[in-house]
């Protein structure tokens, strides 16, 4: 039988998570006096691990400085969610609703995201669709984004080959992993990049409603 497989990225496909990565960010620029970090540049580098995004955010600092301010946005998104004030992140509507379209379509379904391991399982248990992805791929077992490693390792998990498998997702970062790895790379236009940034690194299509990805997702696997 042959296997079809959508490879998802979280933040910004699955769910609108932007109130909760701006604010952790503040935290981490004040725990090092830092100031107020630009929220337009922090939305940009989202889908990036955490050093290599901090490497955007301050790219005349030292290295070192760059893991300093990634485990200080780590201790900031515990510290939210200790104190019960972290944002809800919402699913984007329609998005169940795709997925049992595409479960009903016989499409396995994975997730490379650069949250870490922790992050995404506690998002993905809190909305209940954690046990619905054969894969969970994340930055803390692979290098950022667009690197290919975390979708060779999902397509390995479900036993797919490239040419069935997609890699759907909202940043130019995830475009340009799809290309790297030699999948269909689909954006969607609800996330953090513009679709011309998208359609720059190699998306295939943009979907600008749930209904037009499935159809995209679909049609790809024909």
């Amino acid at each position: 039988m042959t296997v079809q497989l959508a490879i998802f990225d979280c933040d910004g496909t699955l769910v609108d998570s932007q109130a909760n990565i701006c604010r952790a960010m503040e935290l981490a620029y004040a725990a090092e006096g830092l100031g107020h970090p630009d929220h337009h540049l922090v939305r940009r580098i989202v889908g990036l691990s955490l050093v290599e995004a901090m490497r955007v955010m301050l790219p005349d600092a030292d290295p070192g400085f760059h893991v300093v301010l990634a485990d200080h946005y780590k201790n900031a998104f515990h510290e939210l969610r200790g104190n019960g004030t972290l944002q809800h992140e919402p699913l984007y509507d329609g998005l169940l609703q795709l997925l049992d379209r595409l479960d009903a379509a016989g499409w396995l379904l994975a997730v490379a995201t650069g949250k870490s391991d922790r992050g995404l399982d506690l998002c993905l248990t809190h909305h209940g669709i954690r046990q619905r992805f054969i894969s969970l791929q994340t930055a803390d077992r692979h290098p950022s984004k667009p690197h290919p490693s975390m979708i060779f390792q999902a397509l390995a998990d479900a036993g797919a080959d490239p040419e069935r498998a997609v890699m759907i997702g909202d940043t130019s970062y995830d475009m340009a992993m799809g290309v790297a790895a030699n999948v269909r790379p689909i954006g969607v236009d609800w996330g953090y990049h513009d679709a011309h940034e998208l359609e720059a690194a190699g998306a295939a299509s943009i979907a600008f409603d749930m209904d037009q990805l499935y159809d995209q997702i679909v049609r790809s696997g024909a």
